[in-house]
């Protein structure tokens, strides 16, 4: 390779490796899918009939709904959490202080999400 090739080579790699935003809305359509699962694998598990655990070959949808609605419901209350914190990073605090307000956080959107499910 060539000197002459060189700045070309460099601004090509400086373009791919640009950092890139994403969309402003993608918090949005995540936690809009992560409900919409939790309440699919809500709905499924509510179906289920209990007469038929007595065959092992019934257990693999309520199994994966358990799965999927535990996984969904909590990266939404990582994801809420996070949004959360992302609002308060003006304020700084202490380590302590820090987590003890991220263990409250993620309490208290455990407990409003549960809350919610039992409402339906």
């Amino acid at each position: 390779m060539t000197t002459a090739q060189s700045p070309e080579f460099e601004d090509l790699l400086r373009e791919a490796f640009a950092p890139v935003e994403p969309p402003s809305d993608l918090s949005q359509r995540l936690e809009a899918t992560l409900v919409n699962l939790t309440e699919l694998a809500q709905d499924e598990l509510e179906a289920w009939e209990l007469s038929a655990m007595r065959d092992p070959r019934n257990w693999v949808r309520p199994v994966a709904a358990a799965a999927i609605g535990t996984t969904a419901g909590a990266a939404l209350v990582v994801l809420r959490v996070r949004g959360q914190a992302r609002r308060r990073r003006t304020e700084r605090h202490g380590l302590g202080s820090v987590a003890e307000r991220a263990l409250h956080d993620v309490t208290a959107e455990a407990r409003r999400l549960i809350d919610q499910g039992r409402k339906r």
